[in-house]
């Protein structure tokens, strides 16, 4: 789900700028490539490129196809694979061309129950945005990674969409504009198909709606999958996910290295989820969101028509507030994670050409800051340390609430604020023995909670 996978996409906005010194980086990206080459060689070990061609030739009534090599090109690895998923062409006789998307394997690679859903999560959606004006590439065929698939991954048939993908800093204002346009579009085509629940579509062909098809929120227990389950508001949603991080910070599976400091975090949100989350209405609506909206989800030609929204994966249903705020790649990443509470000039000109289409829909973005900063600290990567502050200090400032706080102080308020909760005082009493304690006086001068140094 967004708010747990958003600071992966965050950390990429600002990765671009270099941020790994030189001397990691001597070391790190020729370490990243062989293991890298690794991981494809060995997927593509398990491909029978035989039965994929023949599936694909049958599903085009015997037309003859091949499958272009599989081998590992870095040069040309951003035109063949993502962060999650390896794509091939198979070329037909008549020049058609269609694509097969199959999943990356590597350490981060979730068990089969999880990956299959997914998948099928990811060719409901493209199914169901067929029947909408959305460009969005059409599925073939696919299957999942079972003993009966002889191709032995799974894999989605799709078509290959024509352009490349949008390179939004490198784009002038008048082809930025042009992008809006056609966006926004898109938008409010989405907000013509309301679904009823807040989770992922599970079934193909069917808008049935399922428990959130991402990774973090699926779970095997007792040799069975276990989903998030779908939502009726957005509040419980939300609540709902602060509530698994916490018990996931508890159970040491997230935030090992600064557990206190993630607590007091994600504990500080459930307080927000009542000022940024809006009272749900009796027949509440949600609408298809993508997950991961950065920008080069879109393709365009060269005159920057857009051609195609793809990469599907994650997709979910949101409330209108989350569904239809900017995009992510609208972001001012700098401004953003300085924590400034103002949209950006291109998030500014976006809404305004929302609001000659649907003024609903411009409001969620004029009034989005917010939302994106409570996101983006959902769940986010501690690590970078300098970049949570500002976004912490942003969320703050934006909702007013401790907002003339320093990080520090605000800490130690929040120990006080929570020196209630039992499952804090029981990580504090962890964590002082296994690191030492810091203690705080309370406000009656008395001593709270010991706290990690």
């Amino acid at each position: 789900m967004k708010e747990i996978a958003c600071s992966a996409t965050a950390i990429f906005a600002r990765s671009i700028s270099g941020q790994i010194p030189t001397a990691d980086r001597d070391l790190f990206y020729p370490a990243f490539g062989r293991a890298e080459e690794d991981e494809l060689c060995r997927l593509f070990s398990k491909i029978n490129v035989d039965a994929l061609a023949a599936r694909a030739s049958e599903l085009r009534q015997g037309i003859k196809c091949s499958v272009a090599p599989f081998e590992y090109d870095s040069a040309k690895r951003r035109s063949h694979m993502g962060g999650m998923n390896y794509h091939v062409e198979i070329l037909f006789a008549d020049n058609v061309v269609w694509l097969a998307r199959i999943r990356r394997f590597n350490t981060k690679t979730p068990p089969q129950a999880s990956r299959d859903y997914v998948l099928e999560s990811e060719v409901a959606t493209l199914l169901f945005l067929e029947q909408t004006t959305v460009p969005t590439p059409r599925v073939y065929g696919y299957a999942l990674e079972r003993d009966d698939n002889p191709v032995g991954v799974g894999y989605i048939l799709m078509e290959k969409l024509a352009g490349k993908a949008l390179d939004w800093p490198a784009a002038d204002p008048n082809q930025r504009r042009k992008v809006m346009d056609q966006l926004a579009d898109i938008l409010i085509e989405i907000y013509k198909h309301p679904l009823p629940a807040l989770g992922s579509l599970d079934t193909p062909g069917s808008s049935q709606i399922g428990g959130f098809a991402h990774e973090s929120l699926l779970n095997m227990a007792g040799g069975r999958l276990q989903t998030c389950q779908p939502f009726h508001s957005a509040e419980q949603y939300r609540r709902s996910l602060l509530q698994l991080i916490l018990d996931r910070i508890l159970a040491q599976e997230m935030y090992a290295a600064q557990p206190v400091e993630a607590y007091l975090l994600h504990r500080f949100l459930v307080d927000l989820v009542p000022v940024l989350t809006p009272a749900a209405s009796v027949e509440e609506k949600f609408y298809l969101k993508h997950d991961d909206d950065k920008g080069d989800h879109i393709l365009v030609d060269e005159s920057f028509n857009i051609t195609g929204v793809i990469d599907w994966e994650w997709a979910h249903t949101a409330a209108p507030a989350e569904a239809f705020n900017s995009p992510v790649g609208l972001l001012p990443v700098a401004e953003f994670y300085a924590g400034k509470g103002t949209i950006g000039a291109d998030e500014a000109v976006f809404a305004q050409v929302l609001k000659e289409g649907h003024d609903l829909l411009a409001q969620c973005v004029l009034n989005g800051r917010a939302q994106h900063l409570f996101a983006f600290c959902c769940g986010i990567d501690l690590s970078d340390w300098d970049g949570f502050l500002g976004l912490f200090q942003g969320l703050r400032d934006t909702c007013g609430v401790d907002a003339d706080l320093s990080w520090e102080e605000w800490k130690e308020a929040a120990l006080r604020r929570y020196k209630g909760d039992t499952r804090l005082q029981e990580l504090l009493i962890r964590c002082e023995a296994g690191v030492g304690t810091v203690v705080v006086e309370d406000e009656e001068g008395g001593k709270s909670a010991p706290n990690e140094k």
